[in-house]
Formats: C-alpha cells, sequence, structure tokens
C-alpha cells in the first residue's frame, strides 16, 4: 500500500511513518518543517519505500503530486498549540482549515478513498460531563478547536457529497519521543521531562488539580491504522480511558528519575480546559482500538528517550 503522511516529521507523524515503513508500505512524508523535524525521519529517509517532500499543505498542486497514486492520507498536519492559536489564530487557521481542505480537495482529485485526520479533544471544550463520547454537543472554548472542528465538519462533508471515508481521531494530550519541549507552546509532559532532568522545579499553570487523560504515542499509531484498515466512519476518541491531575504527573515523573523538586505554580492559560476523559468504547467497537500503554509505562520509555538525547 502507499500512504501519505501529512506533517509525517512531526511528533506523531513520524511515528506513523515508522509502522508503516517497518511493515513494508510505501511512504510518502510530506512536511514543511515548521515544527516537524529531519532527525525525526532522517533513519526512513534512505529507505527505497519512504519519500520526503518538502512542503506546505497550502500548496494545492504540490500536495496533488505528493498524493498519486496512494491508498490513503494520514492528515496529521497542523499548528497544534490552544496558546499560539489564542496569540495568532489566523495562521492557525491558514495551516489548519484551508489546509486541510486542501488534503481533501488533492485527495479528491488523485482519487483517494480514504483519509484519517488528527483532531483534537479540545472540541469538547469545558463542559462539566466526564467521560467525553462522541455524541456530546461540540463546546469548543479556543480557536484551535474551532479550527480542528472544521476540520471534522469538512471531512463529513466530503464523505456525504463526494463518497470518501472519512475519520477524525480526537486526541487527547499525546505523549512520547520525539516531542519537541523548547517552544512555550510545548506540551506539559516534555516541559515537566526536561525540566527535572535538569533539576529544575516543573511548572505548572493553574493549581495543578487540572486532570488529563494521557495517551501514549504507539497507541495512537495503532488508532490511525486501524481506522485506516477499516470500515470506520465519523468520528472517534483516541485516548488511554483514564485521567491523572498535573500535580500526580509531576510526581511520578520525579519519581521515576529520583528527583524532589517543589512544585512551581503560574497563573492559568488562556483556552486551556480543567478536566479531560475519554470515552473509547466506539473506537474499541469500530476498529479493535486497544490501548497498551498506561502513563506509567509511556513515561518510562519517554524518560528513556529524553534522557539519551
Amino acid at each position: 500500500m502507499k500512504y501519505v503522511i501529512t506533517g509525517g516529521a512531526g511528533f506523531i507523524g513520524s511515528h506513523i511513518a515508522d509502522a508503516l515503513a517497518n511493515r513494508g508500505d510505501e511512504v510518502v512524508i510530506f512536511d514543511n518543517l515548521f515544527s516537524g523535524r529531519m532527525e525525526n525521519i532522517r533513519h526512513l529517509v534512505d529507505t527505497p519505500t519512504v519519500t520526503f517532500v518538502n512542503g506546505s499543505v497550502t500548496d494545492q498542486a504540490l500536495l496533488q503530486k505528493a498524493c498519486k497514486d496512494a491508498d490513503g492520507i494520514f492528515h496529521e498536519a497542523a499548528i497544534t498549540s490552544v496558546p499560539r492559536s489564542v496569540k495568532d489564530p489566523l495562521a492557525s487557521n491558514e495551516a489548519n482549515v484551508t489546509g486541510t481542505l486542501n488534503v481533501l480537495v488533492a485527495a479528491q482529485k488523485c482519487g483517494i478513498q480514504k483519509i484519517v485526520y488528527a483532531s483534537s479533544s479540545s472540541v469538547y471544550g469545558d463542559t462539566p460531563t466526564l467521560p467525553k463520547r462522541e455524541d456530546m454537543v461540540p463546546n469548543p472554548k479556543s480557536p484551535y478547536a474551532i479550527i480542528k472542528m472544521t476540520g471534522e465538519y469538512y471531512l463529513n462533508v466530503f464523505h456525504e457529497l463526494y463518497g470518501m471515508d472519512t475519520v477524525s481521531l480526537r486526541y487527547f494530550n499525546v505523549f512520547g519521543p520525539r516531542q519537541d519541549p523548547n517552544s512555550e507552546y510545548s506540551a506539559v509532559i516534555p516541559k515537566f521531562i526536561t525540566k527535572i532532568l535538569h533539576h529544575e522545579s516543573p511548572v505548572i499553570y493553574g493549581d495543578g488539580l487540572q486532570t488529563r487523560d494521557f495517551t501514549y504515542v504507539k497507541d495512537v499509531v495503532q488508532a490511525n491504522i486501524g481506522a485506516m484498515e477499516s470500515d470506520a466512519q465519523g468520528v472517534f476518541n483516541v485516548a488511554y480511558g483514564n485521567r491523572i491531575t498535573l500535580i500526580n504527573l509531576a510526581r511520578t515523573i520525579m519519581d521515576t528519575l529520583g528527583e524532589a523538586l517543589p512544585l512551581k505554580y503560574e497563573a492559568g492559560r488562556s483556552g486551556d480546559i480543567h478536566d479531560s476523559l475519554a470515552d473509547i468504547s466506539a473506537a474499541q467497537k469500530a476498529f479493535g482500538y486497544a490501548p497498551e500503554y498506561t502513563v506509567t509505562t509511556g513515561l518510562e520509555e519517554t524518560i528513556a528517550w529524553y534522557k539519551n538525547q
């Protein structure tokens, strides 16, 4: 099979590329390296079945060229940060909404029948009902959440109008190796790990009692490939199905590293939700999704990777 991965040099996209290349699929990694990194895929680019295309999903002509004869697209390309979308909603909209529409048009013109799209749990907003289920009314609280919701609507419309098979996966707080800790917009786990590795106090925005359903990246890869190879259609949560407070997360990382540091607290960030927990039963039924990693086992692999960097 031949697959295109937009954002394939990024954190999640590069792990999908690994899994597909390792089983012998032909892979086109499409990435403009805005947040993706060549070091994530350097071990793949000399593989005969892997092609790297340096380009943006806003470039329709280049997308169509990259998608020629492909069997499916994993659409991971995005500006992924909630705080970044609050600071610059126009740039996020251009990359994420226009980019997603471009991917769908390219797929249609190239006769590609299946697209799996990286959506986000942020579309649920901060409604108190837990766990979050796919049939709940969306309540986006940031430009990023609105953008991801718009992408889901576009995929559904292309299914209804053009018969394209589309799946939107609502990721819940993905973590793992290759996640960039250096940006001001980085996710919490890489920031905590790198701070603690340098014997510095981890920074918590808010009271630390907010909860997250953290999902290890290899389980996300499993969900993507399962969704692509199944008859699944529509929207599905991808998560572990349990939650942990940020305070306990920081303490778990410190325990693993043998550190005891005071926590540092700063004001909560605009657009952040307080609690997150997923019902993953729909994905289990539709394409056999079964997370294999707990937060603890995922952290062990993740911490080992950061220690080696």
